[in-house]
């Protein structure tokens, strides 16, 4: 797919930002322009879009070569101008020295003029041949005077064979023209003398020739079709007297011509160069990617109302075309919030600290499981609260955040249409405002209320990995936006929504946020070894991170407060617990083989929702009334939820609870063939009697 030039140009800048270390520079960028899948991220790419592999080569060899591709164009472009000066300066003192001997050469002399002096009508010859390209000035040479004559009211010339050239290109007659336009500045300070000779050899050339009558709109409409590269405006431009701009062809008719001023020729001129330069420049990007095979899109032009004022300077709004020329005139008004440009880019020494955090080392990678898991919510009509879970690995964060999720949708929703079960299948709108809600709580939470941090995929490295790094394309790709007010953070997850919804990074972006809001320093102090990581063996969540998405803090345990071990020789070893209730709790597997005591704030959380972990994974458990929390006597009965990502659950699971009514028979059955969960769940209600109600068990 062809690059879009508004994607070129934004690479080109960003290449030069990242040259030259304009950190903060680049991630307002990213904040106000971000990238999209069509972004140009390597600059040998770019180079080739921009056919300046030879321009990169010569400024690799130069003693101090620059650093930017943009820096290379605009030195090669500026080296250009200056010898195409040097050579039209020379061209035109030639071509004048020899009319002013022409000129003032005696009466009756003209016939016996050198061979080296051209006479009258070779002149005349040698203007066609500067103007026109080679073949039309010979055709043109060979058309009888007669016939030039009679072609006043036409837009091109006649040939021989060849008819009406009626789609000349404005070009021809730019290339001779140029000589003049660069020469006329340097002669501001002459006298009038100087200038009225020049005038008259202009007329002589065939530069200004005489006017014009008044064309009809129908043959206006018919040139403005047949003279392409004119601008719009440009073709049917009156004059301040009134007569017709319809371009300047310097030497090829020898009829009348509508007089146009220097100046005109002056602005007429550098538009139809620009004109020309950029169809040249925009077909050779067409070229290059025409051999590269790509699946990137194109991003859209940004409506008016997207842009920001601040932001944009045109320096020559004649250079753009009209559409442009109208958003630039229409009032313009920034739509990112301030507080979304407090971002600052991942730097390695950060992301080094969080690999060996996460996963142990600076040298080890994320798997699989964990790259493409997002947030994305099922499509069962019965379950369109849960979130999907594609792989093992992830699934304590997935059910933290799932346990959130429920609380916004059933005890926290404004929705005041739809109660207990109707809330279950919420719309697409509802179900990703929990959402944002519930990232946005756990964040803050981790932040002690006081601040919190969001990792957000910028799409682009925000450093160059070097050893003991390893890089992956991952943590060298965040840009950390930090707030210090909730309302704030529910606006930036809100614009970020779609990375941790239907992004591959989700639950990585959330895990790295958690761990910045909390700060690396305290979430190692959290836990009883320092040296303990976030991400176990197989890629399965630790304890320590459930417990940070939790509660607030990664500590190691789940029993109520810290607890203080005598290690012998008087050496005390603290181990450290929840600290306080919680809005959702926990029930452990491991609890019910007496390995882990859970303690009451997290099995009586504020709210009727649990995270189970059963059998190194980890679903949720969860009520439609909290009532349930406070009547737990013996003949209780209500009904529960199960939600397990992974299952490739396609049904509602309701189970029905009954305390105190397990017979001993019940229990005397084959532990092997009971339900972990039911397990868990006596871990919470002794003696409880689960029934499945014609769901099958989950074993």
């Amino acid at each position: 797919m062809v690059p879009s030039v508004e994607e070129v140009s934004s690479s080109l800048v960003r290449e030069y930002l990242s040259r030259k270390g304009l950190k903060r520079t680049i991630a307002c960028m990213e904040e106000e322009h971000p990238r999209t899948e069509a972004s140009i991220n390597n600059r040998s790419e770019l180079r080739q879009i921009l056919s300046i592999e030879d321009l990169y080569r010569k400024n690799k060899l130069q003693n101090n070569p620059l650093k930017t591709l943009l820096e290379v164009i605009v030195k090669h472009l500026i080296e250009q101008v200056k010898n195409e000066k040097i050579v039209s300066s020379d061209g035109v003192s030639s071509r004048r020295a020899q009319t002013s001997s022409m000129d003032n050469a005696p009466a009756g002399e003209e016939d016996s003029t050198p061979a080296s002096v051209p006479s009258k009508q070779t002149r005349s010859r040698l203007d066609i041949t500067a103007t026109f390209p080679t073949s039309q000035a010979t055709n043109a040479s060979l058309v009888p005077e007669n016939d030039r004559k009679s072609s006043n009211n036409r837009t091109g010339f006649r040939g021989p064979d060849l008819g009406v050239q009626k789609d000349h290109p404005v070009m021809d007659s730019l290339q001779d023209n140029k000589s003049l336009i660069q020469k006329e500045p340097e002669k501001n300070t002459s006298t009038s003398e100087t200038t009225q000779r020049s005038r008259t050899n202009r007329i002589r050339r065939g530069i200004l020739a005489g006017p014009v009558p008044q064309e009809s709109n129908r043959k206006r409409n018919s040139r403005k079709v047949s003279q392409p590269l004119l601008r719009r405006e440009e073709a049917n431009r009156p004059t301040q007297d009134g007569r017709l701009v319809t371009g300047f062809h310097r030497g090829s008719l020898q009829g009348s011509r509508s007089e146009i001023s220097s100046a005109d020729c002056v602005r007429e001129g550098r538009e139809a160069l620009s004109v020309s330069q950029r169809t040249q420049s925009e077909n050779s990007f067409e070229r290059v990617r025409l051999n590269m095979v790509t699946t990137t899109k194109a991003k859209t032009r940004p409506s008016a109302a997207d842009l920001d004022a601040s932001a944009m300077v045109l320096d020559d709004i004649e250079d753009y075309d009209d559409d442009l020329r109208e958003l630039c005139d229409a009032p313009l008004r920034g739509t990112l919030p301030e507080h979304s440009l407090a971002g600052h880019p991942m730097d390695q020494r950060t992301a080094t600290e969080l690999k060996t955090l996460l996963l142990g080392s600076s040298l080890n990678c994320f798997n699989i499981e964990w790259r493409n898991q997002g947030f994305t919510f099922s499509d069962t009509h019965d379950l369109r609260y849960g979130i999907v879970q594609r792989k093992g690995g992830p699934c304590g964060v997935l059910a933290s955040v799932q346990a959130f999720v429920l609380k916004k949708l059933l005890f926290e929703s404004t929705e005041s249409c739809t109660v207990g079960l109707q809330r279950l299948r919420p719309s697409n709108s509802i179900r990703r405002k929990c959402l944002v809600l519930a990232l946005a709580e756990i964040l803050w939470r981790a932040g002690e209320e006081k601040q919190a941090t969001v990792a957000i995929n910028s799409g682009r490295n925000q450093f160059i990995p070097a050893r003991p790094y390893r890089s992956e394309g991952v943590l060298e790709k965040i840009t950390c936006l930090t707030v210090e007010n909730l309302k704030d953070l529910e606006l930036i997850l809100e614009q970020h929504v779609e990375q941790f919804e239907t992004g591959m990074l989700g639950c990585m972006l959330l895990a790295v946020s958690a761990v910045l809001s909390r700060s690396i320093q305290k979430v190692q102090e959290d836990m009883d070894v320092p040296t303990t990581t976030l991400i176990g063996a197989h890629g399965y969540c630790t304890q320590e991170l459930v417990n940070l998405l939790l509660c607030g803090r990664a500590v190691s345990n789940v029993f109520d407060n810290d607890m203080e071990l005598d290690s012998g020789n008087g050496n005390m070893t603290l181990l450290k617990g929840i600290k306080g209730h919680c809005d959702v709790g926990l029930l452990s597997l491991f609890e019910h083989y007496n390995i882990c005591k859970v303690g009451a704030y997290l099995k009586t959380p504020r709210y009727p929702i649990w995270v189970v972990c059963s059998e190194s994974h980890f679903s949720v458990l969860f009520g439609l009334q909290r009532e349930l929390l406070t009547n737990e006597g013996g003949g209780t009965e209500f009904d529960l939820y199960y939600f397990d990502g992974l299952a490739n659950q396609q049904e509602e699971i309701r189970l029905t609870v009954s305390v105190g009514r397990l017979t001993q028979s019940s229990q005397d059955v084959d532990t092997d063939l009971t339900p972990p969960l039911e397990l868990c769940i006596r871990t919470r209600w002794k003696d409880a009697f689960v029934s499945w109600n014609d769901t099958e068990p989950i074993l």
